[in-house]
């Protein structure tokens, strides 16, 4: 295991299956962005957070690597962890596994944009954020098997 700290658990369901039989890509992004707003609840950003400051938060790049496919009734983790916070831009991974073998089935790159809501455009990170995102940045390789 890595250690990246975990930010969701959850199942797969049959309507999480394309016609292949196996959960289909649409749903892997929506586990990711479930584990994005656990991470980011972590380090104090929160739907709360962003309304009352008028900020947001805009996915600007997202990379999966799919490693093993997942079934209905496989349970999952996904860990996560920054890999880089700058001023106004946080990088960040997650690593999906399947729940009772561990085997990684999916890993998520995202760049993620801090953004002033009414001007629309990138503002910084308050410095307290960025200090707790800087506390859970993780070197990460992606797996090779």
């Amino acid at each position: 295991m890595t250690n990246l700290v975990e930010t969701y658990r959850g199942a797969i369901y049959p309507w999480h299956c394309d016609h292949m039989g196996h959960m289909n890509v649409m749903w892997y992004v929506g586990k990711f962005d479930e584990a994005t707003w656990n991470l980011f609840a972590m380090i104090g950003v929160t739907t709360a957070f962003l309304k009352e400051n008028r900020r947001g938060m805009a996915a600007v790049q997202q990379n999966i690597t799919y490693k093993r496919e997942l079934l209905a009734g496989d349970t999952i983790t996904v860990r996560a962890g920054f890999i880089e916070v700058r001023e106004k831009v946080a990088k960040f991974v997650h690593e999906m596994r399947h729940g009772v073998t561990g085997e990684v089935s999916a890993v998520c790159v995202l760049t993620g944009v801090y953004t002033d809501s009414q001007a629309r455009k990138s503002c910084p990170f308050p410095p307290e954020i960025v200090e707790r995102a800087r506390g859970l940045v993780r070197a990460y390789e992606l797996p090779t098997s």
